[in-house]
């Protein structure tokens, strides 16, 4: 009697022990805290193999390959590739150009010091993905003193030009 009531104490509180180590894992990575590029490269050995959580904005192009895809997400710092399934890719509607603002992301995934998969690239494998801001294309505007300053300077140019054609004749 006493054997079983030890083990089924013993049992219960391996549950216990298990559900607790679950429920402290999955909340530490739905509620991770945002790592930037720099703490990244910084501390490259200490976060190598562990799942983090980088934000950024999409900038260049999205370059799918197969089944998965390569995109750069920059943090004003520092741009860091993200290796991601082609399905969470095909959420980005605006990458970062001239042209455009790049959408913002939130990316959980495994960081890479030195990634054996891809030739050693600092990266990050993305396990999840979460658009914080959407892009939008950007107006480019003319600013109106410096068209002024064109005109001015392009007719004491050609004032110039002129005086120097009379000068040789």
């Amino acid at each position: 009697m006493k054997n079983k009531v030890h083990s089924l104490r013993f049992t219960v509180y391996s549950i216990l022990f298990a559900l607790l180590t679950v429920n402290c894992t999955l909340y530490t990575f739905c509620y991770a805290q945002i790592i930037s590029s720099s703490e990244l490269i910084n501390n490259a050995k200490e976060y190598d193999g562990k799942v983090v959580t980088f934000e950024g904005e999409v900038i260049g192009d999205v370059m799918v390959r197969g089944d998965f895809a390569w995109v750069n997400l920059s943090d004003i710092s520092n741009a860091i590739g993200i290796w991601m399934p082609a399905d969470l890719a095909r959420q980005i509607a605006y990458t970062g150009s001239y042209k455009s603002k790049g959408d913002a992301l939130e990316v959980a995934g495994t960081f890479h010091r030195a990634c054996p998969e891809h030739g050693g690239d600092l990266d990050i494998h993305a396990l999840s993905l979460r658009k914080t801001d959407a892009g939008r294309l950007i107006k480019e505007r003319v600013n109106q003193s410096k068209k002024v300053y064109v005109f001015i300077l392009l007719g004491v140019l050609g004032l110039a030009w002129i005086l120097t054609l009379l000068k040789h004749k």
